[in-house]
């Protein structure tokens, strides 16, 4: 009994830092999977052209709005099914599931509306090129359309988290990405008989990848997953379990959708400088991912060790935890500014064009200039996270809030009119430098109110 006791409770009683890499890796690989899923389609859309890369470069903030809004509402229903599970109420936890899939549903529509009606508007507020806002709506238009495989790949795969059983998940992923990688060359450059279709052929290809992995993600919640059961005949909408799952979900919408505005207003910054430099910009976002994702991987499996020992009282477990945590962050970032401070022209030859010449010529400085930004991020990312895990959401969304529009597009902005093109990078070490001083103010008030009165844990720290 109490050797079941123990296994069950292993994040009280495992030492931290062998705990911290079991529950993150396999997380961490799922999220590289992800990465690779964003950066597929610019690689091979930058052999068509350097309008066609900057046209999927601008499109980029309304998919990172899909990716959020999914995967926020994603977050509120992993919870609210946890919960429930938690708590013994299985119907109630079958009822969470089916309206999560409504609300993946409804946010198809949404933007499959949007999309229709204001693709063209959108792509005209940064460029008057014709051929970059016709291919540019080519593809937003397959991207949003299409978007209910995106929206229930997420929902399907919170629901199987919720469970426990995340190994699906890489799956589902893995799939989508492997799908995507074979379909991309044939859609957009037209091979075996299929007509080439360009930027339409890459987003063909993403959403068919997604839509595969939609189809999965139902498949293993119908047959893997015995603790929830989904039967919508008869469904109606329950307006008390949307709430419920918004209540969760709406803050971290709101976070990941930071980034969209941010990057319009860069968007629009550098379209007033140089055309080419958008699809620096675009690059960068489709590079730095393959740093950013393992990190991300590794506070998602920080935020449940830090909640459940915060929830049993351990502080020296809590501590133990978060300088394993900084350690690994800061460390996987030194990695990566070692990477875009060497070879920032072969990072960026994959995405060559026609014109790859200019992107050399003025990419190489934006990456290394912004990559100084990786230690200082990896060190935000992490406090951000443990502000989550402790019941403080609120404090990293004003870390977001702060880094990226309260800082980034004033300073952008500036550097860009005082000194050029050239200075406008430096905007991003300085907006994470002012991220990381105010996460480590707001961390000390929560620790001495909240961390430090707790007991010490017993066992390896």
């Amino acid at each position: 009994m109490e050797a079941a006791q123990r296994k069950e409770n292993k994040m009280g009683v495992q030492p931290v830092g062998k705990l911290l890499i079991s529950m993150s890796l396999p997380i961490m690989v799922s999220m590289l999977v992800q990465a690779l899923y964003n950066i597929v389609d610019s690689i091979f859309v930058a052999q068509l052209s350097e309008n066609a890369l900057r046209a999927v470069s601008l499109a980029f903030p309304v998919q990172n709005l899909i990716i959020a809004v999914g995967v926020g509402t994603g977050v509120g229903i992993n919870s609210l099914v946890s919960r429930r599970l938690g708590e013994r109420r299985f119907e109630e936890a079958n009822r969470a599931a089916e309206n999560g899939v409504f609300l993946g549903v409804c946010s198809w529509i949404v933007f499959a509306i949007l999309g229709v009606l204001f693709s063209r508007p959108f792509f005209e507020l940064f460029t008057a090129d014709q051929e970059v806002i016709q291919m540019g709506v080519d593809y937003l238009l397959v991207c949003t359309v299409f978007s209910f495989g995106s929206f229930l790949q997420l929902v399907t795969e919170r629901i199987l988290q919720a469970t426990g059983i995340t190994i699906y998940n890489m799956i589902t992923q893995g799939t989508g990405a492997i799908l995507n990688i074979i379909l991309d060359p044939i859609f957009i450059f037209g091979y075996f008989g299929v007509p080439a279709m360009g930027v339409k052929g890459a987003a063909i290809a993403t959403v068919m990848g997604q839509i595969v992995a939609m189809i999965l993600g139902f498949v293993f919640n119908h047959y893997k997953n015995l603790e929830i059961r989904m039967a919508f005949r008869g469904f109606r909408p329950d307006i008390r379990i949307i709430q419920d799952i918004y209540r969760v979900g709406l803050p971290s919408i709101i976070m990941q959708s930071i980034a969209t505005p941010m990057t319009m207003g860069v968007n629009k910054i550098l379209t007033g400088l140089n055309e080419v430099a958008v699809s620096v910009f675009g690059v960068y976002f489709k590079l730095q991912s393959f740093v950013f994702m393992p990190v991300f991987g590794l506070t998602n499996g920080m935020v449940p060790i830090v909640a459940y020992n915060y929830g049993a009282k351990y502080r020296d477990r809590i501590v133990g935890t978060i300088r394993h945590a900084l350690c690994y962050s800061v460390g996987i970032m030194l990695i990566g500014i070692f990477i875009f401070q060497l070879f920032p022209d072969r990072l960026l030859l994959l995405f060559d064009s026609s014109e790859g010449q200019e992107l050399l010529i003025l990419g190489i400085p934006a990456l290394r200039i912004i990559s100084f930004s990786f230690p200082l991020a990896g060190v935000g990312i992490v406090f951000s996270s443990v502000f989550q895990a402790v019941g403080n959401g609120m404090l990293s969304l004003v870390m977001s809030l702060v880094r990226q529009l309260v800082v980034i597009l004033p300073l952008a902005w500036l550097l860009a009119r005082w000194a050029g093109l050239g200075a406008v990078w430096f905007a991003f070490p300085l907006a994470e430098l002012c991220s990381v001083v105010l996460a480590i103010i707001m961390f000390r008030n929560l620790y001495q109110k909240l961390i430090r009165p707790l007991k010490p844990a017993t066992g390896d720290s």
